[in-house]
Order: structure tokens, then C-alpha cells, then sequence
């Protein structure tokens, strides 16, 4: 089915520096801010998969980001690492193109992350996945175990119940069309959603796009998909267990105290995966609220697999 075009933004949509907040976000951390950069890939079926490179060199770090959310997200977790990393937009997400078909199961973008770690990181890797970017990395990490050194999900375990987050955003989203960022970000603030104003100012700034007619929309085909009621294969069934059966690699699964996983959730995990099972006291976006504890898991995984120089801290 066709949803939409893929990605039309007005050419006055990429204008600002999208790099600009990190100098501000490392202050408040009492870090150096990293050097940023865009990368884009043409995929075989005409498609563009883009992604943030942080630091010097070809990183053996790569993120990927939740639903709705994009490779951003990762920016205060990468100021706190202090090392090399790759953050990609997920298919439908952010700088890369939506699909027409809709199709966002882990399994079926599970492909364009392999190309995308193969044309921009040093594999094997640290794959680090929040959501439905913790599912995907599962199935990357099962299909091409070769390229995978490390692997952590972040607050999702497979037929875990995220019924409550998409409740509230189905009435969030029933308005996706905006006359301009500064009416969305009212909106957001309206539903509790972006924390302070700045940071909802800087997140929708983030995630949203001009489209050639001059309004806004958010960037992530999950908004359109939700205004219209259509249902995404997104949240269809498929079998992670599988998957996660397949990764040879060692895992870690990292859940946020009030959370998507329960306790009980973990320690199935746990059972099932042989995972290491880390609790830090954040919300379902882990990454934006822990990114401290989380970096330093990070780093220690990434100094386990000789991608990161041994002994390196983090606050």
C-alpha cells in the first residue's frame, strides 16, 4: 500500500545546524562536545538511509533509535561516552526515506542497518538498540553475526506490552500537520511530552520538517500512519525469540526502572538469553534521561570487545 512519498522537505528544511545544540549539551555535562557529521546512503531500491557520525574515524559503536524518535536521541549518550559513534535513522525515521509499504517490522529494516554498519562502521560492532531499535539490532545481530561484537537492548523484550505509550499518542498524533514548529511545540508541552521548553523546542526542531507548501510535520512516518489509522506492520507479531536465539554474540539488556520492561520481563530475558540484566532508574527513553550510567555500559561493552581503549570512564 501507499502511504506517502518518501522524504519531501522544502529546501529551506535543513538550513539550521543540526549540530548546534551539542556544544551547549556538553557544557552542562562538563565534556567536549563531539564533532558531528551527516552520512547518506543510496539504497538498491532507490531509498536513502542516513545516519550521524560522531568523532574521528570509523566507529565501532552504532545506536539505534525508537520508534518515532531518531538517530538524535543518542546525542547526550554520545556526549558522556567520549568515543566514536554511529546513530542511525531508521527507515521511516528522521533523514531517511519513509516506505511506501509501511513496512517497519524489525525484520524487514533489519537490512538496511547491515548496509548501513558495513558502509559506515568498523564491524564488528557494539550495537546498541532502544525499542524498536533493540528489536532490529536483534535481528541484525542474528543475520549477520559476523558483524556484531556486542550487542545491547535497551527497555524492550519481544511481546512486551507498549499498549500505554501508543494509547496516548494516538490522540497526540491525531493533528500532524502544523502552520509552524513553534504551534507543534505547544502542542507537545500540552501532552507532557518534551520535558522543559527548551528541550521541546530542541527535540521538535529536531524531528520535524517545512514541507514545500511551507507547514510543518514531523519527520517519522509513524505520525501519519497513527492520524490516519492505519496499522503499521510495525507492530505485528513476529517472533524475536527467534531471533535472539540466533545472536551469537554476548547480550545485555538494559531496562528502565519505570519503564515498557517489568521485572518479570527482564528475568525471562535473562532465562531465555543468558543476558546480563542492568536497571537504571529512567523512563522508557533510557537514553535521554540516564545517558550517564548508560554510557558508561557502553563503554565497558565496547572495552570488552577491543573497540574502546581499556579503563575508560565515564561520570
Amino acid at each position: 500500500m501507499s502511504i506517502a512519498p518518501a522524504n519531501a522537505a522544502s529546501p529551506a528544511d535543513d538550513a539550521f545546524d543540526e549540530f548546534s545544540f551539542l556544544p551547549e549539551q556538553a557544557a552542562a555535562q562538563g565534556r567536549p562536545a563531539p564533532i558531528g557529521r551527516r552520512e547518506r546512503l543510496l539504497l538498491p531500491d532507490g531509498r536513502a538511509l542516513s545516519a550521524l557520525a560522531y568523532g574521528e574515524g570509523r566507529p565501532r559503536i552504532v545506536l539505534l533509535h525508537g520508534a518515532g524518535l531518531n538517530a538524535h536521541t543518542w546525542d547526550q549518550t554520545v556526549i558522556a561516552l567520549g568515543l566514536p559513534a554511529l546513530a542511525i535513522d531508521l527507515p521511516g525515521h528522521g533523514h531517511s526515506s519513509w516506505r511506501a509499504d509501511a513496512d517497519y517490522r524489525a525484520r524487514t529494516i533489519a537490512d538496511d542497518v547491515v548496509r548501513g554498519i558495513e558502509a559506515w562502521a568498523d564491524a564488528p560492532v557494539v550495537l546498541v538498540g532502544q525499542s524498536l531499535g533493540g528489536l532490529t539490532a536483534a535481528a541484525v545481530a542474528s543475520r549477520r553475526p559476523d558483524l556484531i561484537a556486542r550487542l545491547a537492548i535497551v527497555d524492550i523484550t519481544p511481546g512486551v506490552d507498549t499498549s500505554a505509550g501508543p494509547a496516548m499518542l494516538r490522540r497526540f498524533y491525531e493533528e500532524t500537520v502544523f502552520a509552524s514548529r513553534d504551534e507543534l511545540v505547544e502542542r507537545a508541552l500540552a501532552f507532557g511530552l518534551g520535558g522543559s521548553r527548551a528541550q521541546a523546542e530542541r527535540g521538535v526542531l529536531l524531528n520535524s520538517r517545512v514541507r514545500e507548501d511551507g507547514r510543518v510535520e514531523w519527520r517519522h512516518h509513524f505520525a501519519q500512519l497513527m492520524s490516519s489509522g492505519t496499522p503499521s506492520p510495525a507492530a505485528a507479531p513476529e517472533s524475536g525469540w527467534e531471533d535472539l536465539a540466533g545472536v551469537t554474540a554476548p547480550i545485555a539488556l538494559v531496562r528502565g526502572t519505570t519503564g515498557f520492561v517489568t521485572s518479570g520481563d527482564a528475568d525471562e530475558f535473562a532465562r531465555r538469553t543468558g543476558a546480563d540484566v542492568v536497571a537504571l532508574d529512567a523512563p522508557h527513553n533510557v537514553q535521554e534521561v540516564a545517558f550517564a550510567d548508560l554510557a558508561s555500559l557502553i563503554a565497558r561493552l565496547a572495552a570488552s570487545a577491543g573497540a574502546a581503549p581499556e579503563g575508560r570512564q565515564t561520570a
